[in-house]
């Protein structure tokens, strides 16, 4: 993604169900789950880069010893740090007991992490500050081990302000300024009242259903109990991911299938997708069940896993991104009239490697339909070299664009920062006939545009080109996000830039000031979550007429060259991504109340020259 957006989290999951002395027996070393918890967060470890944490829980510790731990570290290379932690630990802990980690039992008893039931987490911020007070797992402690809980997950929730107020909670600021903190108030307020009813068995399926069905929000969220009961939970439209695996040694969950066969070395079947409103709820005595929590919705899982931010080693999301690239080869082809001779495909890295093999092989298909027409066409009188020409001829593929990873924008002016910018990427010189050749790019999806305009598209016009064509995996985004999503700006979207143009460049902009007035009146009678008013924005238009406007907004007053752009179109996505239709950020049909709210108040935010978020 050339707009580089903060998104999504990384939740991973480890119950062990089997003694620690049972893995030194098998397969070498009493950190078994220490090490598998390290290769599911490095194997997710793009979900999340603003700080990990992990937290754990010991079964059957001698009365007073502190059977729950945590630690968390900010910071790009959190995970390293983590787990480089562990090792220091480790380590001292040879100095003194040269054998330890010989001795399970032992070691659990002097090593933090040496436990049975692990939670880790990746985080990238969206709501709260990026510190490390706000990394998960967040922890409630008290001296009952029933009330003891550590919590983290992948998520955002709309309505924080609501449930503390409902609950009369007073939390830190911390917490108040955290999705999770008012998650694990909420939680933990129905876990104490479990505890005074039953504290021999917690009724973790009661303590959910009472607290989740209050949440508005796409979340999968883990728990650990300091008694040993564990869960991890999915909301009811499934607009986060889960994934688990379950034998008689381990449950483990993630939020990516690709990781858990990698760290467990399972196959694809053997992992089951967590179901919307369902909850994994594994006992102190290891017995384990599939629980739903939540009556199911209609399924809207988020479409941006399958374009953009989960790993594409996954095999669905790998097909699913090769069928995007695919779906748009007739509009590319349209674009260039068929004319493919003097036209060379690229893509923006890397994120859209799989899409621009889709499109290549969409292109391959056209090509091979022409030929085999002309060969039979012509087949009596075509000669040999005609024929050669014929068969040999190729999609032209070149790799335009190479991203540099260690170039950093140090300078904050922003003249000097958009002079740096245009370098984050690099050229690759002599591989365009200047005024002759087209440039077809594509790129996963386009938010904001700033750095296809201040960078990408004024490199390619280096090369001299005849035309610029810019193509998304994506639709247009037009609406926030608040499901987990860092775009909760109206105005940062450079769609809704280009609709909010068209208007006042026809003397409509009467509709802007017309949606601000239902929204606010609305928001006097409390109904701002009833009806997505923005709608109203992009209705005149086509969404070939707001691409056009973008195109011209993305071409810099110093490029040269003709530039163009083609998006994915809503059937294309559905098409690609059949399972996956939550598509808010394209459509504005929001799976949950809070999602109407959020985007009418970021259009107030935009109207009323406001930088908060829509929640």
């Amino acid at each position: 993604m050339s707009d580089a957006i903060k998104h999504e989290c990384g939740v991973a999951y480890i119950r062990l169900l089997k003694p620690l002395s049972y893995y030194h027996s098998k397969y070498g070393t009493a950190v078994y789950g220490l090490n598998k918890l390290y290769l599911l967060m490095e194997k997710q470890h793009n979900r999340g880069q603003d700080g990990a944490g992990i937290a754990s829980v010991k079964l059957n510790v001698p009365e007073g010893n502190q059977n729950m731990h945590r630690l968390r570290i900010g910071g790009q290379h959190a995970i390293a740090q983590l787990f480089q932690n562990i090792n220091t630990e480790v380590a001292e802990l040879e100095k003194m007991y040269p054998d330890i980690l010989q001795h399970p039992d032992f070691l659990k008893g002097y090593m933090r992490f040496a436990a049975e039931i692990l939670l880790g987490h990746l985080r990238y911020g969206t709501q709260g500050k990026n510190n490390v007070e706000f990394c998960h797992p967040f922890v409630k402690h008290d001296m009952r081990p029933t009330r003891n809980l550590a919590m983290a997950g992948n998520f955002n929730l709309v309505n924080t302000d609501e449930l503390f107020a409902k609950l009369a909670l007073h939390p830190t600021n911390n917490m108040r300024e955290s999705d999770l903190g008012a998650m694990i108030e909420t939680i933990h307020y129905y876990l104490c009242q479990a505890d005074e009813i039953n504290p021999e068995r917690l009724d973790i399926e009661g303590i959910l259903k009472q607290a989740t069905s209050q949440f508005d929000g796409g979340y999968v969220f883990s728990g650990l109990v300091g008694n040993g009961d564990s869960f991890i939970m999915r909301d009811p439209n499934g607009i986060r991911p889960c994934y688990y695996y379950q034998d008689d040694e381990v449950v483990v969950a993630a939020s990516e299938r690709a990781a858990i066969m990698t760290a467990f070395n399972v196959t694809q079947p053997q992992i089951k997708k967590l179901q919307p409103g369902h909850a994994l709820i594994v006992r102190a005595d290891g017995t384990f069940t599939d629980t739903e929590i939540l009556a199911p919705r209609k399924l809207t899982a988020c479409s941006f896993e399958r374009i953009y931010f989960s790993r594409g080693s996954d095999p669905d999301i790998y097909r699913e991104r090769m069928q995007l690239g695919r779906n748009l080869a007739d509009r590319v082809l349209k674009a260039l009239d068929y004319h493919l001779k003097h036209t060379i495909v690229s893509f923006i890295p890397n994120t859209a490697e799989i899409a621009f093999y889709g499109l290549i092989k969409g292109l391959e298909d056209y090509l091979k339909d022409i030929t085999l027409e002309r060969i039979l066409a012509r087949r009596d009188t075509i000669t040999p070299e005609e024929m050669k020409e014929l068969v040999y001829r190729r999609i032209r593929i070149e790799k335009i664009a190479i991203k540099d990873a260690k170039l950093r924008t140090f300078i904050t002016e922003d003249a000097s920062r958009n002079e740096m910018v245009q370098h984050v990427y690099d050229i690759t010189y002599g591989t365009v006939a200047r005024d002759v050749d087209t440039l077809v790019v594509i790129d996963d999806s386009i938010v904001r545009g700033t750095t296809l305009k201040e960078s990408i598209i004024k490199m390619l016009d280096r090369l001299g080109p005849k035309r610029i064509i810019i193509v998304s995996s994506a639709p247009q985004i037009r609406y926030p996000d608040c499901y987990g999503i860092d775009m909760s700006r109206m105005g940062d979207f450079i769609a809704f830039q280009a609709a909010v143009g068209l208007l006042k460049d026809n003397g409509l902009d009467h509709i802007l000031d017309d949606t601000y007035k239902l929204c606010k009146e609305a928001e006097a009678s409390k109904r701002l979550d009833e009806q997505n008013f923005v709608k109203a924005i992009y209705n005149p238009y086509t969404a070939e007429e707001i691409s056009a406007k973008i195109a011209r907004m993305l071409r810099h007053k110093d490029v040269h060259t003709e530039v163009d752009v083609i998006y994915q179109s809503i059937e294309g996505l559905y098409d690609a991504c059949p399972h996956n239709l939550g598509d808010w950020y394209f459509t504005g049909n929001y799976p949950t109340p809070g999602g109407n709210r959020v985007a009418n108040r970021a259009f107030i935010n935009y109207m009323e020259q406001k930088e908060g978020r829509g929640y």
